[in-house]
């Protein structure tokens, strides 16, 4: 059964108990990339958002019909296309390709449905007919408007008057300035299709309006994106939606902050600051990616700098370690029994690691708050930690620790994170941060294994230059029973 949950309504501007159009479904449209240049950052946070809200919700009971579009045409792509001397239709095809790759690289499961505007032109076209029938567009020279003026509600999502704005279609024969296009007539240069008002191609807002009544009927139970489609391009679509469906268009609207630079200025392409996701997964695991953006409430912006990855790396490794500490405790007592008998550290980790899954269902079904949820699971790594140091902590600890594994296999199955064993995690750290940092695994190696023959001759002084030159490039070297580890110092 579909546990409830809270979510916050842009549209309203609260906190509201979800209800769905049908019992236990929810059907959720988030709008996707326009595919001209590879993924960057910026993007990946709606995307392992959206990733992550889905699995936690299938975990709670919900039926998720979840699409997520391809915009494969659009002025941007043009423009690249021109640039590169590229067919722009191709040039769409293959960056889809690369989002995917970069997609499956971040672990992100499949949406139900990927539609692209290219294959939806029946759709556009048909809800743009409807538009005009009814009296909300009208056409000229080929291209075909939409009238703002028809639609008594325009503005009520983002807030803006009407008698304030202007559109960015700056052109000749609209009635109004802030009317928008349905229909662009073709230019020279430039795909188009046949239409009953003339060859040309959609407008953006058009697009996602008619993907998503195809796929999802014409409303939606959550529409979601980024906080800079607010305006004009969510506006617009629930004002073509309402007019030419007459039904609500969604239901609620989950729009997620966006990332800035220490200036506060936003990352985009436009503006020359992004890191693209094929960059940053080659010098980080990819779940550094999913812990850095979930560690923050997802309405709230997100800043950006050197040291973001980096840190959330740290934390990464922590809770991983913290599961390795956790892992390698035995003991068959009542855990009851153990947590008396070690004391107030051990009582702790017990009542923490029984406790979590309420508290971490609680910080998550209150909109989503992973910023909350990954909080208490920090809680639970540092307490694993404090008893760990306890003695005999490694021979009895194991049905104190029990609740606390439990709790980490839930995050992973709610929200993807630690789904690696500690050897893969540890493998794909080393793998990425010496790349980064241009130092060969293989050297390490050498010199691990120069410390071992000269602690064998106990040259100490050279064992201990070695192990000095190995902190200096960031490793760790760890002597244990069993041999000597290493890993790369986060």
């Amino acid at each position: 059964m579909a546990v409830p949950f809270k979510i916050y309504n842009t549209r309203t501007r609260k906190l509201e108990d979800f209800e769905p159009i049908e019992a236990g479904k929810i059907r959720l449209y988030a709008c996707g990339n326009t595919v001209y240049d590879h993924c960057h950052i910026g993007h990946a946070r709606g995307m392992i958002l959206f990733d992550s809200f889905v699995r936690y919700l299938r975990h709670r009971g919900w039926d998720i019909d979840f699409v997520r579009n391809f915009t494969d045409v659009d002025d941007k792509i043009i423009c690249r296309a021109n640039e590169l001397g590229e067919d722009p239709l191709a040039l769409s095809a293959r960056f889809i390709g690369e989002y995917r790759a970069d997609a499956a690289a971040m672990g992100l499961d499949t949406p139900n449905k990927e539609p692209k505007v290219s294959d939806s032109m029946e759709d556009i076209l048909g809800m743009i007919g409807s538009l005009i029938d009814k009296g909300h567009a009208y056409q000229n020279e080929g291209s075909v408007w939409f009238d703002v003026g028809s639609y008594s509600d325009y503005g009520s999502l983002s807030g803006q008057k009407v008698d304030e704005l202007r559109s960015a279609d700056e052109v000749a024969g609209k009635r109004s300035p802030a009317d928008f296009a349905l229909w662009k007539a073709v230019k020279p240069g430039e795909p188009s299709w046949p239409s009953p008002w003339g060859d040309g191609r959609p407008g953006w807002h058009i697009e996602c309006s008619a993907m998503a009544k195809a796929t999802l009927g014409d409303t939606v139970d959550i529409h979601g994106g980024g906080l800079d489609l607010v305006f004009p391009h969510h506006e617009n679509e629930v004002a073509q939606s309402v007019c030419g469906n007459k039904a609500d268009y969604a239901r609620v609207w989950m729009h997620h902050g966006l990332l800035t630079m220490a200036s506060g200025q936003k990352m985009g392409k436009s503006f020359g600051n992004v890191i693209n996701v094929k960059v940053a997964l080659e010098q980080f695991p990819a779940e550094t990616l999913r812990l850095y953006y979930l560690q923050n409430q997802y309405r709230s912006p997100l800043p950006w700098g050197d040291e973001a990855l980096p840190e959330a790396l740290a934390m990464l490794s922590r809770l991983y370690e913290a599961r390795e500490v956790a892992e390698a405790m035995g003991g068959e007592e009542p855990a009851a029994n153990v947590a008396k008998s070690m004391g107030a550290d051990a009582l702790k980790l017990l009542e923490l690691g029984e406790s979590f899954p309420e508290r971490f269902y609680a910080a998550m079904d209150q909109d989503f708050n992973t910023a909350l949820a990954i909080a208490h699971l920090m809680e639970l790594s540092r307490a694993i930690n404090r008893f760990g140091n306890l003695k005999k902590a490694n021979k009895r600890g194991g049905p104190v620790v029990a609740p606390a594994l439990k709790a980490f296999a839930l995050v992973t199955e709610t929200i993807g994170l630690m789904r690696m064993t500690s050897a893969e995690f540890h493998a794909d750290v080393k793998g990425k941060r010496l790349a980064a940092m241009g130092i060969e695994a293989a050297k390490i190696e050498k010199l691990i294994e120069d410390r071992g023959t000269a602690r064998a001759e106990k040259n100490w002084a050279r064992a201990d230059e070695i192990r000095e030159d190995l902190e200096a490039k960031s490793i760790l070297v760890m002597d244990l029973a069993d041999g000597v580890q290493w890993r790369v110092k986060l």
